[in-house]
């Protein structure tokens, strides 16, 4: 929406809304990015993967982290330390990024892939209405 719209609505001016979004974005409480399809950008995989790590759990996920598939990377309590997003090309690319990527990061014990065979609801708004 436009600074405009968003005052009328909250029934601020636009300069006040411009600089509360300005100092949302500075603290970093706000961030503003484009959501993709990766099928459309032909990406034919997505998976998650749970991950068992041996050790500091916070330095397996730094360096999963690094890896340019991992879209997403949690450490979680329960089965797994770690969750991650993956989204591949095709099986083959998935392969690759688990044997020679994934599976090679020290500290990563186990893992478990799930492929996701669609993307049944992704929303971004964190409570808002």
């Amino acid at each position: 929406r436009s600074y405009t719209a968003i005052a009328t609505a909250v029934g601020l001016s636009e300069a006040a809304v411009r600089q509360r979004v300005k100092a949302m974005l500075d603290s970093g409480s706000v961030q503003i990015v484009a959501v993709t399809d990766p099928l459309t950008l032909g990406f034919g995989v997505m998976a998650t993967v749970g991950v068992t790590a041996v050790g500091d759990s916070r330095a397996v996920a730094e360096a999963l982290s690094e890896i340019d598939e991992v879209d997403y990377c949690v450490l979680t309590s329960g089965r797994y330390d770690l969750q991650l997003e993956l989204v591949c090309r095709d099986n083959e690319h998935l392969l690759t990024v688990l044997n020679d990527r994934i599976r090679k990061v020290p500290g990563v014990h186990e893992t478990e892939t799930s492929i996701c065979l669609r993307v049944h609801k992704q929303t971004y708004n964190y409570g808002t209405p």
